[in-house]
């Protein structure tokens, strides 16, 4: 069962992260888009990290608050709604809620 790590403002690294994916849905559509070029242009693994920093790069001021504690979440996230390309992710068991 993971351990249930709280935030600055009292809430669990996954309540922090559907508050600020709710909040920040482009975030989501980007990196999906990022995943696919990468790919379809034969990439056979994806770091979500990388992804992270591409995306930093990309938009003019950042994204405000784009926590590295989501990585693993996004990823999850996008293999939940493509399930094929659920080998293209590493994945660890989660020790933290």
């Amino acid at each position: 069962m993971p351990i249930a790590v709280l935030g600055p403002r009292g809430r669990t690294i996954t309540e922090q992260f559907h508050a600020f994916d709710a909040n920040n849905p482009h975030v989501y559509r980007a990196l999906e888009r990022m995943a696919a070029c990468r790919l379809a242009a034969g990439a056979t693994r994806v770091s979500l990290k990388d992804l992270f920093e591409d995306l930093r790069r990309q938009l003019p001021y950042g994204v405000a608050e784009l926590n590295n504690n989501y990585t693993a979440l996004y990823a999850r996230r996008l293999i939940g709604d493509h399930p094929h390309w659920a080998g293209a992710f590493e994945l660890r068991r989660r020790r933290a809620a």
